[in-house]
């Protein structure tokens, strides 16, 4: 399809000139004696080339094509003048309304050599936009491949999460609603602190996972109706290394596993397996401490009755710089009780839900007499 050129002359001698010439070499002219009619054209026409007479009357030809630079930025700007207006020309060019000047008289030959290279920047700036767009269109298509491909893993990791706590809710009853709760509760708490993604799923998932490692813990052990003797408590506390061990053959769990090894750990050095005291306490197992002490504190037992939130508050005061980070508690402490209970009685919800779509055979007392035998012997720390 031939090339469209608008050319602008006051001179009609010269436009006839320009166009017979144009047209002969295959281009497509529009021709205008005043700017101000070209400018009201420029839209209609859309000129991949412009060229426009410097010396005019009411508008000089900087001026026009700085105007129809605006109204069609994709066409090419000519500017033909006398070698007297060279430096005005010159100026123009530099301030980049103009891509080439062509002096009058002109030559044949380096006119169409001068129009052929404004048609060729034309069309390169057409194609890299084309291309640009095409690449635009490409990113766009892969980082909605890109999401779904992040949904599949964040579906995927979420089952196997799922999978991993119902593996360990076959064996304790209890846990899987407890750690749904520790895992809202810690989420909650670190965003308090000002911590965000992705360290924010990564405190929820290790809080969610943190006593996965009972899973190796035998039965006569992790099921004892009565209090633990010293090589059976020995035994317990390998939960958190085992937890760990665990998590590490999952890639992207590992990060939650620094949480679980040290879940147990205390402020004040004398929590296990590690004796870690103060910051060398991961902050995600410092947040979870806080949130396992209040939902032990808020939950029934089968030795106790729940206690209101009131009373975890008053616990954490009581441990705060013992057993409990300062800072941790103090966040805690910000929150609205209301907010603590809202995000309990969600858990709730949805375990009612899942009892009422899959009803599970009543587990024996003494197995729920078992749940927890840390928290039996230090009940200020959750198990």
């Amino acid at each position: 399809m031939p090339e469209r050129v608008l050319i602008v002359d006051d001179d009609e001698l010269i436009l006839r000139a320009l166009a017979r010439i144009l047209e002969a070499s295959g281009y497509v002219t529009r021709c205008y004696l005043t700017p101000e009619e070209a400018l009201g054209a420029i839209a209609d026409e859309n000129p991949v080339v412009i060229i426009s007479d410097y010396m005019m009357p009411g508008m000089d030809g900087v001026e026009f094509l700085k105007r129809a630079r605006e109204r069609s930025p994709g066409s090419v700007r000519i500017l033909c003048t006398a070698a007297e207006d060279f430096k005005i020309a010159l100026q123009a060019v530099n301030a980049g309304e103009v891509f080439r000047i062509i002096s009058k008289p002109w030559h044949q030959q380096e006119l169409l050599a001068t129009l052929a290279q404004a048609v060729e920047s034309s069309r390169l700036r057409r194609e890299n936009e084309r291309l640009t767009g095409e690449v635009q269109r490409q990113n766009g298509q892969l980082r909605e491949i890109n999401l779904r491909l992040e949904e599949m893993v964040r579906q995927r990791t979420q089952a196997l999460l799922e999978g991993l706590i119902a593996a360990l809710d076959y064996r304790d009853s209890e846990t899987q609603w407890h750690s749904r709760r520790v895992s809202l509760y810690a989420r909650r708490l670190a965003q308090q602190l000002g911590i965000v993604e992705p360290e924010l799923t990564v405190i929820e998932h290790g809080a969610l996972l943190h006593d996965i490692g009972k899973i190796g813990i035998k039965d006569e052990v992790l099921l004892k109706p009565g209090p633990l003797d010293q090589s059976e408590w020995a035994t317990m506390k390998k939960h958190p290394e085992l937890g760990w061990k665990l998590l590490q053959r999952v890639d992207y769990l590992r990060p939650a596993a620094e949480i679980v090894m040290q879940h147990q750990e205390k402020w004040d050095g004398t929590g296990y397996p590690a004796g870690l005291a103060g910051e060398r306490i991961v902050i995600g197992a410092r947040v979870f401490h806080v949130v396992d002490t209040v939902d032990a504190i808020t939950s029934d037992r089968p030795y106790r009755k729940a206690r209101p939130f009131a009373a975890a508050r008053e616990e954490l005061i009581r441990c705060k710089g013992t057993q409990f980070d300062p800072r941790v508690v103090d966040a805690f402490l910000e929150v609205a009780a209301e907010e603590w209970e809202r995000i309990r009685l969600d858990v709730e919800t949805v375990a009612v839900l899942s009892a009422d779509l899959a009803e599970r055979p009543p587990i024996p007392d003494h197995e729920d007499r078992a749940l927890e035998p840390a928290t039996r012997l230090a009940p200020a720390s959750g198990a």
